[in-house]
Order: structure tokens, then sequence, then C-alpha cells
């Protein structure tokens, strides 16, 4: 799919006849409910002495996240149902970001053993507050309202209002400037918001507990205050639920990356996660992650270490160093 899609793309960048992209999903399920994980699984689980395959893959789908951000031409994304890890890349990067009622987005790779990839290093980062650790830390669910209050998102719309909408684009007037098409399509969409049928934001509403519990970049602390958390706020319990079950040495690789990409572009970052992801995948946590809630679907992961108390800052580090890979990123130098 990522291949098909960036060829699609390029194409249609060079193309005077194409005036912009529309990205949907087949189906209603789901806009893309992320990578391909299982195949990741296999080729780690069998021994395999490279990684190949997670190379060409991870390479591919950054390139492609860069150049959807990067596009010349009007971008729209109808991000209804499951938007999950790399559906989010495909998604964030669009200049018109749709959700609908319908859709559920989350970054929950701490449950697997990863860490939000896809450029998450750099949009997160990029939240009010203390946001965007909290949500890496924990995995948790976004509804409509939360996407708009994060910056994942630009326009709510009624799903059943699809087909007119795209009728609508179908039926206005577009020039060859890109940046006018932009400024049309915003205006377009517009017309068909609908504030009403949607949804409180959890994470406005929480913003202040969670900037309290989760300040600053130590790691340790956060866990001390959040294990410390006596209220009965139900939303508060199941993110925080995320956090303690999750891998504990994907949170402090998401908490490093924090740290260390505050002021990094976003094809600085995408390099690095390049990296990351590369080194994620020999560590036990990954391919643990991955049987137990994708493959056997136990949901009873043994991380290893199995605590943030036994994390080795000098594990961490390392994890963020490079090593010599197979496939560049060449697209993003």
């Amino acid at each position: 799919m990522i291949r098909i899609i960036a060829c699609a793309l390029k194409a249609w960048a060079e193309d005077d006849e194409a005036i912009g992209v529309i990205l949907d999903a087949d189906g209603g399920k789901a806009f893309c409910a992320g990578g391909d994980l299982r195949h990741l699984y296999r080729e780690i689980a069998d021994g395999s002495p490279s990684y190949r395959h997670a190379e060409a893959f991870f390479a591919e789908e950054y390139a492609l996240d860069h150049l959807i951000h990067a596009y010349p031409k009007p971008f729209m994304a109808w991000g209804h149902g499951i938007v999950m890890g790399g559906g989010v890349g495909l998604m964030v990067g669009a200049s018109h970001r749709v959700v609908t009622l319908g859709t559920v987005m989350a970054m929950p790779e701490v449950s697997v053993g990863l860490y939000p990839d896809v450029g998450g290093s750099w949009f997160l980062r990029r939240m009010p507050g203390q946001v965007g650790l909290f949500l890496a830390l924990t995995g948790t669910q976004l509804n409509a309202a939360d996407a708009m209050f994060c910056g994942l998102a630009d326009i709510r719309l009624p799903h059943e209002n699809k087909v007119s909408v795209l009728a609508a684009i179908a039926g206005a007037s577009w020039r060859t400037d890109g940046e006018a098409n932009r400024r049309s399509m915003t205006g377009l969409l517009a017309t068909f918001d609908d504030e009403t049928s949607v949804a409180r934001s959890e994470v406005s509403d929480h913003i202040d507990i969670i900037n309290t519990l989760f300040a600053g970049d130590d790691l340790g602390a956060i866990f001390r205050r959040v294990s410390e958390f006596r209220g009965a706020d139900s939303w508060l319990l199941k993110a925080f639920r995320g956090f303690m079950n999750g891998s504990p040495t994907s949170a402090g690789v998401s908490t490093a990356l924090w740290r260390v990409t505050k002021s990094m572009s976003l094809a600085q970052v995408l390099r690095l996660e390049y990296t990351v992801s590369l080194n994620m995948c020999a560590q036990p946590d990954f391919v643990e992650g991955i049987r137990a809630v994708l493959v056997d679907k136990t949901r009873d992961p043994s991380w290893s270490p199995p605590s943030i108390a036994a994390l080795s800052d000098l594990s961490i580090t390392r994890i963020l160093q490079a090593e010599h890979h197979s496939v560049h990123l060449e697209a993003l130098a």
C-alpha cells in the first residue's frame, strides 16, 4: 500500500490535470489501523540474521509520511473509524484532516513494545502542554474533539455527508495554484462543518492534571506521581492502566525522544525514528508485545526489563544511536 500510494502521489504532484488528492478508506471500519506488525514479528521471531523487511518498510513508510507533509497540492484525508499507528502517519501530514463522530485515533505502541513513530516524536511534541508525552506513555484513544484539540485534525464532518462533500469537491472550480486551491478547499469543507454533533474533548477537560502528573521528562518521577494518583476519574484511570501495563522500554524510549526532539525538524525526527525503530526490533519487548497483543492475543506480555525502575539509561541511549542498516532515508536528506 505504501508503494502504491507513494507512486501515485509523486505522479499527481507533477500532473497539471490533478488538482489535489483525497485519501479515503475502503469500508467503514478503519481509515488505516497501522502497519503489518505481524510480518515484522515473523521475520524477527524466525531468527532472521537481518531485518531487511523492517529496513525497507520503515524507510518507505517514513518517506511517504514526509511526502504527504510536504505535498504541493490540497490533500484531504477522511479519517473515519480506526486511525492508529501508521494510519496516523498517513493522516497527520495532510493539509485537510477530516474526523467524524466515528473516529478513534491513538498511538498505542507502548502496548506492543514499540513507540509512537511515523513522525510521532515531532507531532506529539507540538501538542498543548504535556499532552504529547501523556499520549505516548499511555496509548490513550482520542475522539474527534480530542483530535481537534491535539492538532491532529482540522475539521469535524458528519460521516454520512461524505458523498455530498465529495460531490461538492468534484463540482467546484479549481485553479492551478496549489496554495489558492488549499484555501478554497478549507472554505468548501467549512460549509459542511457540524460542531454540535461532536462529543467533548476528554483531553481538554483533563489538561491541567495531565500537565501536573506528566510534567518534565523524568520518567521515574512521572511514574511515581501517576502511581500515587488517588482520583476516581474513569477516563484517567484507564489511561494510567495503559501506562502501567505498557512496555517499560517503550516508555523509556518515548521519554528520551520527547527530550531530544524538541527543536528538530520533521525530516530530522524521521531520520532518528528510522534508527530507533530498527533498534527497537532487536529488543525483546517488541517480539513479546506483538505476540501478546496481535498474535496470541493473550494480552499478558512479559516485559524485559519488567519495570521502569529496572530500566537502564545506557540501554535507552543505545537504542537512540545509529547502527549500520542497508536502507537509508535519502529522500529526507
